[in-house]
């Protein structure tokens, strides 16, 4: 089972730039969609970047422009640099797959449960 943990979240003032970086516990290079994520209205995470394996990229329109997400397989991160942050970006990101990684419970009668990491948190000032 996967494992992603997220880092790199922070108070910045809009206007600024953050880093993130998610870590995976094994190889992603196999994994044909990484992404960034966030909550949204209705939603608990909407993927609002992506990157193939092929490494082509595609972004919500609220942030097209001013974040880039990047893969590294050797070193198995996803990266999602921010700039010219908006208070409007003020959110908890994670990373996954798209469709998340997962795994079947037995237990919970062979139910299909996400998995997700802790997440980071940007908050962004005006």
């Amino acid at each position: 089972q996967v494992q992603l943990v997220e880092s790199g979240g922070g108070l910045v003032q809009a206007g600024g730039s953050l880093r993130l970086s998610c870590l995976a516990s094994r190889s992603i290079s196999s994994v044909s969609i990484l992404g960034g994520y966030r909550p949204s209205p209705g939603k608990a995470r909407e993927l609002v970047a992506s990157v193939t394996i092929g490494s082509e990229t595609s972004y919500k329109d609220s942030i097209k422009g001013r974040f880039t997400i990047a893969r590294d397989n050797a070193q198995i991160t996803v990266y999602l640099q921010m700039n010219n942050l908006k208070p409007e970006d003020t959110a908890v990101y994670y990373c996954n797959a798209d469709p998340p990684f997962g795994r079947v419970v037995p237990e919970e009668g062979y139910r299909y449960f996400e998995v997700w990491g802790q997440g980071t948190l940007v908050t962004v000032s005006s």
